[in-house]
């Protein structure tokens, strides 16, 4: 009796401390997310996923995803109109209306400094123009089997174009299998020429300069209907995620959200790889996979 009471308390006073060991999913502020084990499909936090919800430059993801497809000349030159000027927003363009780049130029401002004019002319030097553009991107979500997602235009600047965290888990994994859009969305600066000035523009995910953070696409969207949107695909725990954050309020919101969701991941495998070093150093990888997906809410 006294054996099997001492085996009883020493449990008791154990489980709390077993308990404090484990990974609480996070409280995440934005009020759309998913968390996606990139490689198996398997969803390890879900907030409201299936939301249809505005999208901003986001966007410009599939933009980029139909100008590769259709296999333009990269170094075609492609000019700044005048109806690439945002009349909807007034959202300010260093690039001046008649500046001149190459598509891919283009492309590389469009996605890591989102800039809304290159976007615009990317879209709009698309063969058939504009229109063709946006069929094109509306067939291809079509393709990808993103069932909530509409496309009006290829900035996201309207407010109109919408997607769920769910349909954009998709357009991440697809737009990850561009080489160009993963360097594109990536680096942290990018310089273009001008006529005899040369201008450098930023990534606007400042995570990306971060050496915490081992990034393979980033795409950053915001609007007034749309608050701060992120998707990235990242390295964490020795794990490829796509995170998907959409409505987040605060300018540090996303980026706290994401950080959050980083240190439960690395959480997780810390204490999966515990567990795993008592039972056996053999089986360390399955259990890695096994324990941090029970104790990933789905």
């Amino acid at each position: 009796m006294r054996i099997l009471i001492g085996s009883l308390l020493a449990l008791a006073l154990a489980t709390p401390a077993a308990a404090a060991r484990e990974p609480h999913a996070p409280a995440l502020k934005s009020q759309s997310a998913l968390v996606v084990d990139q490689d198996s499909g398997e969803i390890l936090l879900g907030k409201n996923a299936d939301t249809t919800l505005p999208i901003a430059s986001l966007t410009k993801l599939m933009t980029a995803i139909v100008t590769l497809d259709a296999d333009l000349d990269p170094d075609e030159p492609v000019t700044i109109t005048k109806a690439d000027v945002d009349r909807l927003r007034g959202s300010r363009s260093r690039l001046q209306v008649g500046t001149t780049l190459t598509r891919d130029d283009m492309l590389h401002l469009a996605l890591m400094a989102s800039e809304n004019r290159a976007a615009s002319a990317v879209a709009n030097s698309y063969p058939g123009g504009k229109d063709a553009c946006v069929l094109a991107m509306n067939l291809k979500a079509q393709l990808l089997g993103m069932p909530g997602t509409r496309f009006e235009d290829g900035t996201g600047l309207s407010g109109r174009n919408v997607s769920t965290a769910q349909d954009l888990a998709k357009l991440v994994q697809a737009a990850h299998a561009y080489p160009k859009i993963r360097e594109f969305t990536t680096s942290t600066s990018y310089q273009v020429k001008v006529g005899r000035r040369t201008m450098r523009f930023g990534n606007t995910n400042n995570l990306t300069r971060s050496s915490r953070w081992e990034i393979g696409l980033s795409k950053t969207g915001y609007i007034a209907e749309a608050g701060r949107c992120l998707v990235m695909q990242v390295t964490l725990a020795g794990r490829s995620i796509i995170i998907v954050l959409l409505d987040s309020w605060g300018k540090y919101t996303r980026v706290g959200d994401a950080t959050r969701i980083r240190q439960w991941l690395e959480f997780a495998a810390a204490h999966s790889d515990r567990a795993s070093a008592r039972l056996s150093p053999t089986t360390e990888g399955s259990l890695y996979i096994r324990k941090t997906s029970n104790d990933a809410p789905g």
